[in-house]
């Protein structure tokens, strides 16, 4: 009868070994990007593309403005926590942490920037380029922590985020002339997938494996989105969303592509797409009472500095509204398209 007790017990630590095994194959959440991820880089930045001040972050632990542009956690804290690592990714130029934080998990993202360089010189950002340079020098203060080997080891097993490309089109294209001069739409596509194709040939030459690659979300559906289309005030941008879908399409391409070519690359393409817009189409669903305008302010254009601790109107319960300002959405819209993603994600890189 012991036996049968113990047996049955067993099966279960070794259950459990297993278990502890597969989620440390994922030993530390890698980001780069924009506003999508970013968690304060910006903040130590002279530009106008930043929000550490309220009412940003007051959801946040602490109810903390970090740099994060959310009321509260963004897509890869919720990641990070989903795969049992620590729920926050902290920025990696915040001297409040230290590479013995940055070991599992670190943001290079700067809110602003995009695939094509002259979008991030825009708001005076951090371009991919210089992100790819952050990340070479934490490589280099990671070996000194952890050794060669114990740091190669997080590097070629960590799982890397990369959420970047709205900002080229509202951003760059739709605002200033010199992109749509020389580019058509669907050239200018090919012209940054060319430069996604390069940033993840960089990274996978300084030792990243596994990548999650974010496709665009409903662009034309944004709260701004709407309000600048004048052709139907407050209704989607169908112009802006198809041009969205046809660069998710490429970048699915660009996908098989690399793995083709790159030996031992796996990257995951990640559609936010179809499940943001099921929150906007149909927030009810969701639990949601507003989709098509923000929680701060009027909910039409305020974001970045337009959202402050004196904007009038700013809601009171964000977990209300799809978008928490008018370009991004809320912690808890994020919370959704995250516990989406990490099926996936686990499947692909556990």
């Amino acid at each position: 009868m012991a036996s049968s007790i113990i047996i049955p017990w067993i099966f279960y630590i070794q259950i459990l070994a297993i278990s502890s095994k597969a989620i440390a194959a994922v030993p530390a959440i890698i980001v780069f990007g924009d506003s999508s991820i970013d968690s304060g880089n910006n903040n130590y930045l002279p530009t106008l593309a930043k929000c550490n001040f309220e009412p940003y972050g007051r959801d946040f632990p602490g109810g903390t403005p970090t740099g994060r542009f959310c009321n509260g956690r963004l897509p890869p804290d919720f990641v990070s926590e989903g795969f049992g690592l620590k729920p926050i990714i902290p920025a990696f130029l915040d001297p409040t942490f230290s590479i013995s934080d940055f070991a599992t998990g670190v943001c290079f993202g700067s809110s602003g920037a995009g695939y094509d360089n002259s979008t991030a010189a825009i708001l005076k950002v951090f371009p991919l380029w210089k992100q790819v340079e952050f990340f070479k020098d934490y490589q280099t203060k990671l070996r000194a922590y952890l050794g060669d080997e114990k740091a190669n080891e997080v590097i070629s097993e960590a799982l890397y985020i990369i959420s970047v490309g709205t900002n080229d089109f509202l951003i760059n294209y739709y605002n200033f002339p010199q992109r749509r001069a020389q580019f058509t739409i669907p050239k200018y596509e090919d012209f940054l997938i060319g430069n996604a194709e390069d940033f993840i040939r960089k990274i996978y030459g300084l030792g990243a494996r596994k990548l999650s690659l974010t496709g665009l979300p409903p662009m034309g559906c944004l709260p701004l989105q709407r309000t600048l289309n004048l052709k139907h005030p407050h209704s989607c941008s169908e112009e802006r969303n198809k041009v969205a879908l046809e660069f998710n399409e490429k970048l699915k391409v660009l996908v098989v592509k690399l793995m083709i070519e790159l030996p031992g690359l796996e990257v995951l393409y990640t559609d936010v797409y179809e499940l943001l817009s099921q929150l906007i189409t149909q927030p009810s669903q969701y639990g949601f009472e507003v989709a098509e305008a923000a929680c701060c302010g009027t909910g039409l254009f305020e974001t970045g500095i337009l959202c402050n601790r004196l904007t009038p109107y700013t809601c009171l319960d964000a977990d209300k509204y799809v978008f928490w300002d008018a370009f991004h959405p809320s912690e808890r819209a994020n919370k959704i398209m995250s516990d989406d993603m990490l099926p996936s994600l686990k499947l692909a890189f556990l």
